[in-house]
């Protein structure tokens, strides 16, 4: 393999997922190891940051000698190395990028670090011919937000949760119906076999102006009639408040999600494409309602596959690639953040529930 194509090894390490991953210039997967921490945290109904701390302390080394033997690449062959610097729990943040630093102080080539969110929001344009600028929308267990993506490093947040993400909504959901952990894909596969139409549960913020997201609302909401049923509940009923609760979250996503369109086209214009990224995109009823909105819109959408929407190594690699051609690299003193806004200049969400 010619040396001078640029390579870029991705570590991946911001909250339950260990990743590594050797990604080329060329959009070329040379590996992708992801380790899911699902059965140490299932116990607990939602991530221990101490658990998922020391699980990456105890696999990052093998994982990132697993993808560079599977890359069947050196360390020489390396254009850089880049890790997720924040925002996620701050000891996992910490056990990728000291990694990162150690390989880039040993073979002297150059450290990125990544802001997590900016790698879900470039991946489309590792999947698929995606140009800036485009409209993204964020959904994950810890942020809702949507976005135009200018260029790499350079975002406008148009819209937030004022109080829970939702994916958030949906792992709670899950633990309140005892559905199991991961609770959104949980949630998803009970609402399959459920009535979407059984419970009227609110549409929160919807009709009104702007982009913000709320569901705590419909948290509320849905506790409530499960509380009502009581020990009485059915598979059944079960179901029917799965199928009903995340009816009413992709409602509320997509009522929000067209004001945003309406920005996005009124001030670029028609032929962009809107992007879809983070783990809750990996939801099939979201997707088809997605597909509904941007067909009706005359966009274009993009949804990453789903191995590459939830938390991966490929997707730092390839924010890698995108920062060193941009001309952006870090020097070995850089810190990780537990928190860290694509849009530091975007005003700060109504309520005090906003995850930057």
């Amino acid at each position: 393999m010619p040396n001078k194509q640029v390579i870029v090894l991705g570590l991946e390490s911001s909250c339950d997922e260990t990743a590594a991953a050797v990604v080329t210039a060329d959009k070329e997967i040379l590996a992708n190891v992801v380790l899911s921490q699902t059965d140490a945290h299932a116990p607990f109904g939602g991530v221990v940051p101490e658990i998922a701390a020391r699980a990456h302390v105890t696999e990052m080394d093998r994982l990132v000698d697993q993808a560079m033997t599977t890359a069947g690449i050196d360390y020489s062959d390396l254009s850089a190395v880049a890790a997720t610097a924040g925002p996620g729990l701050i000891g996992g943040v910490l056990v990728g990028l000291m990694t990162a630093k150690a390989i880039a102080s040993v073979t002297g080539i150059p450290l990125i670090g990544v802001n997590h969110l900016e790698g879900h929001a470039l991946t489309a344009r590792l999947c698929d011919d995606v140009p800036f600028p485009y409209l993204l929308l964020l959904v994950s267990g810890g942020h809702s937000q949507v976005l135009i993506v200018e260029d790499v490093g350079r975002y406008r947040r148009i819209g937030t949760t004022i109080d829970d993400a939702v994916g958030e909504a949906f792992d709670k959901t899950a633990k309140m119906l005892a559905l199991g952990f991961p609770g959104g894909p949980a949630v998803e596969r009970a609402a399959l076999k459920g009535n979407p139409d059984r419970f009227d549960f609110p549409r929160p913020m919807k009709g009104r102006e702007g982009c913000n997201f709320s569901f705590s609302g419909l948290k509320t909401a849905l506790r409530q009639a499960r509380e009502k049923l009581g020990d009485a509940a059915t598979e059944a009923d079960i179901s029917d408040l799965a199928a009903s609760f995340q009816k009413a979250a992709v409602e509320s996503l997509i009522d929000r999600l067209g004001n945003a369109l309406n920005i996005f086209i009124q001030d670029y214009g028609l032929g962009g494409s809107l992007v879809v990224a983070g783990g809750v995109a990996a939801n099939q009823y979201l997707k088809g309602s997605l597909q509904t909105l941007a067909d009706d819109a005359g966009i274009r959408l993009v949804v990453p596959p789903a191995k590459l929407c939830t938390d991966n190594g490929a997707m730092i690699a390839w924010a890698g690639i995108e920062r060193l051609n941009a001309g952006f690299t870090n020097t070995l003193d850089l810190a990780a953040r537990a928190r860290w806004p694509l849009d530091p200049s975007a005003e700060p969400a109504p309520f005090a529930g906003y995850k930057a």
